[in-house]
């Protein structure tokens, strides 16, 4: 791809971190909470009109998943009225817009990883605020939706919000007790690999719309974390555990696995869960002693 202007909204969190990195060549304006606020649109307008972008990217979210359920308010804003905001200043800047989407539109009541063909069904006001901001992103003529989950990839010195790898992985390490679920089936998915896969629908000009960009495989929790394990060279301390043992406010689908046949026809093949693993316990080094 041709040198590119390219404004990365919520650029200092992992994935934001992740993208403004795979498109290092290109002419990077990244913004995090404290130069922009993505809630105000007026705010958002001037930004993106001001930086004359050919790519708007969109990495922040309201991720709380169960905070959601006390502030939706809050949720509805990043998640889905300030994405309507990007999209609407990215088409007036004719500049392709990327956002990232959940598995969470799903209810997980299958066995079937799912197809960008199946219909949502949400089942909390996290999932619900994440489905409004896809249907609003897709408003714009030239938009992709990216789906991820069970994100992970962060540096050891990382300090900010850690996802759900990197804290069993701490675990493993310390030679503590991990509980993880056996009946939550997900695709951990490498944030450098997601990054990756953003860079080339552009680049390749793929058709616009929903893709699903997740490491390819699938496995529960508990299995993640035995082969983490493995890779570690620690002896696993896991305590299963079931989701209906455990009181969360916002519901989770059991079920989380995505397909990612579509990407792949578009020319990215995503490599195993397993092979990201590996790749991303290299980066990572051993741990201090």
């Amino acid at each position: 791809m041709p040198r590119s202007r390219v404004l990365v909204a919520g650029a200092g969190g992992q994935l934001g971190t992740a993208v403004v990195t795979a498109f290092a060549g290109d002419e990077i304006i990244a913004h995090t909470r404290a130069t922009l606020d993505i809630t105000d649109p007026e705010a958002v307008r001037h930004a993106v009109a001001e930086a004359r972008p050919a790519v708007v990217i969109n990495c922040a979210a309201f991720n709380d998943v169960d905070g959601a359920e006390d502030r939706p308010a809050d949720a509805f804003a990043v998640n889905a009225f300030a994405v309507r905001s990007l999209a609407r200043a990215a088409a007036d800047a004719g500049a392709v817009f990327v956002h990232y989407g959940t598995d969470f539109v799903y209810d997980g009541r299958t066995a079937k990883a799912y197809t960008e063909d199946v219909p949502p069904s949400p089942r909390s006001a996290y999932a619900m605020s994440k489905l409004t901001g896809e249907w609003f992103a897709l408003e714009a003529p030239r938009a992709y939706v990216l789906r991820v989950e069970s994100l992970f990839g962060m540096p050891r010195s990382w300090t900010g919000r850690r996802g759900t790898l990197e804290n069993i992985a701490a675990g493993l390490e310390q030679g503590r007790a991990v509980k993880v679920f056996t009946d939550r089936i997900v695709t951990p998915s490498y944030i450098p690999d997601i990054a990756a896969a953003t860079r080339h629908l552009i680049s390749a000009e793929a058709a616009p719309g929903l893709y699903h960009c997740v490491n390819s495989g699938q496995a529960s929790w508990y299995e993640v974390a035995d082969h983490l394990a493995g890779e570690l060279g620690v002896e696993p301390r896991l305590e299963p555990v079931m989701t209906d043992q455990v009181q969360m406010k916002a519901v989770r689908p059991r079920f989380c696995a995505l397909s990612n046949r579509k990407l792949a026809a578009a020319g990215f093949a995503m490599p195993t869960w397993q092979d990201a693993i590996r790749r991303w316990l290299a980066t990572r080094g051993r741990p201090a002693a």
